[in-house]
């Protein structure tokens, strides 16, 4: 068969990396990626880009563990590279803090993050009201920079972007062999997900040049994530919310959390408002199935439904998907060499 043509849904950081795997995975297949929003308009602009897993309660943690490995080392190589600052891609080094001790000991990712141990004494003064901590370096994306450099990336490649909405997967067949669905919450509609559900995030981006460590209360609703431009602070986690617009209510409430931990945020400067919805389920779906309709079949892999965690395991995820696209392309083609016979 003519090399296979594979149309890629969706542009967030989850589309373009998976776009960018199958590149690589099937140098011979022609990518091309489809979208309505594309940076600076996606959900992954808004993230945050802090590279500490989410749990997904039904997916293994062994899975999570991998996928969570692989993006740390292939961001971990492209922090040490000259393509560092245009990508956005840098280490950080913090504190996540308790008001309790947590249940498990060390979570799944301690031994992938560098230099993970438990807080001292003198750290844990910073945090009157916290009684235990953990200290550690891990990576963070600023999430524009790092979709501006996918996409560079993928146009090197020979990868053609359009913008379009895609109502229907079916409306792909007659132009493309494999369709790959990454379209985030998208998915509600386009492939009628019911699993599929919004957790609503606000975050504030201010200018604090000072802050250079991030701190995150353990149970993940307060954080201060500092960029190389920006410090991100957090957040909500409004499940089933769909509403877009900024809450001035919950504005107030993120910065003085903020500052609980941090007095010195007092001083941010040009405090900008974000919200975005995170496409959330139980567990990530990266999967292959195939559709079919009046006798005519169409193969589609779903890489969506990363919830708060998108940037943590968006590299091996996208890995996996690309490997579920090589195995549709060996289907194609020892059915087209039996069509032959």
């Amino acid at each position: 068969m003519a090399s296979p043509k594979v149309a890629v849904v969706g542009a967030g950081v989850i589309g373009l990396s998976t776009a960018l795997c199958i590149t690589e995975t099937c140098p011979s297949c022609s990518v091309t990626v489809l979208s309505d929003q594309f940076s600076p308009n996606t959900t992954s602009d808004v993230a945050a880009g802090m590279l500490i897993p989410h749990i997904y309660p039904d997916t293994p943690i062994h899975r999570q563990k991998q996928w969570f490995q692989e993006t740390f080392t292939y961001l971990f190589a492209l922090s040490n590279s000259a393509e560092a600052s245009e990508a956005g891609i840098h280490l950080v080094s913090g504190w996540q803090i308790f008001k309790s001790t947590p249940k498990e000991e060390l979570p799944f990712w301690s031994d992938i993050v560098l230099g993970f141990r438990p807080m001292s004494e003198a750290e844990l003064q910073k945090f009157p009201q916290h009684r235990f901590g953990q200290a550690f370096t891990t990576l963070k994306c600023d999430c524009p920079p790092y979709l501006l450099w996918l996409k560079k990336r993928l146009k090197a490649t020979g990868t053609q972007m359009y913008t379009r909405k895609v109502a229907d997967l079916w409306e792909l067949h007659s132009e493309y062999d494999i369709v790959v669905n990454c379209t985030g919450m998208g998915a509600h509609q386009l492939v009628g997900d019911k699993q599929l559900f919004p957790v609503r995030g606000q975050v504030l981006k201010v200018h604090a040049p000072w802050v250079t460590q991030f701190i995150r209360d353990g149970d993940g609703l307060t954080y201060i994530y500092p960029g190389i431009h920006r410090v991100t602070l957090g957040g909500t986690r409004e499940k089933g919310s769909w509403s877009l617009s900024p809450d001035a209510g919950t504005t107030k409430d993120i910065f003085d959390r903020c500052c609980s931990l941090e007095p010195s945020l007092q001083g941010a400067q040009d405090i900008k408002v974000k919200v975005g919805l995170r496409p959330s389920r139980q567990c990530v779906r990266v999967q292959r199935e195939v559709l079919s309709k009046g006798g005519v079949k169409l193969p589609v892999v779903h890489n969506y439904g990363h919830g708060a965690g998108g940037f943590s395991v968006h590299r091996g995820t996208a890995k996996e998907a690309a490997h579920l696209v090589e195995e549709c392309i060996s289907a194609l083609q020892s059915s087209s060499s039996r069509a032959k016979l």
